[in-house]
């Protein structure tokens, strides 16, 4: 059987986090490659940005060198604690190979590249549950990605942004 290479959009916020878990519960089989595609916006990080950024992103980072202070600086990539426990222990229970690629600029168009380029068998990203609004104006990363992803995509959801309390006023039953 062909090894899979799922890939997990990630930015180390709660929602990817929840995605990656998603990832690791219900579609990393054994010996797939996990890829954590990280994608940090232009101006987040400047060193060697613009030579990554034509060559097509860093190259792969062994999870074994994901947090190394030297590794970090050089990409501007930092994973948290609760992301590496999550990958290191599926890496041991399950035999995955686990790597992290980062790609600067718009996260929408630089994951669907990660896509084509890795190139991915399926794709795992977090939705941050922003209303309507907000995903008109500021755009879904999500939303871009299922609609032009070459691959199967799935949106794990986070519950929604809670809307403007409403004022109400109890109504006391009366008796006639």
């Amino acid at each position: 059987m062909e090894q899979r290479r799922v890939g997990v959009a990630v930015d180390f916020s709660p929602c990817s986090i929840k995605a990656l878990k998603w990832a690791v519960e219900n579609v990393v089989r054994d010996e797939d490659h996990l890829i954590l595609v990280n994608v940090l916006r232009e101006g987040e990080y400047e060193a060697e940005t613009q030579f990554w950024e034509v060559t097509g992103g860093s190259p792969f980072i062994p999870l074994c060198e994901m947090a190394k202070p030297d590794i970090i600086k050089k990409y501007g990539s930092k994973p948290d604690a609760e992301s590496l426990d999550i990958v290191n222990t599926l890496a041991k229970q399950k035999k995955v190979e686990v790597l992290l690629k980062v790609y600067w600029g718009d996260p929408r168009e630089k994951i669907c590249e990660a896509i084509e380029k890795i190139p991915l068998s399926c794709l795992i990203v977090g939705n941050r549950g922003h209303g309507k609004l907000k995903r008109v104006i500021m755009g879904s990363v999500s939303t871009y990605v299922v609609d032009n992803g070459t691959c199967p995509v799935t949106v794990v959801k986070q519950p929604a942004e809670p809307s403007s309390p409403r004022t109400t006023t109890p109504r006391a039953a009366t008796k006639k």
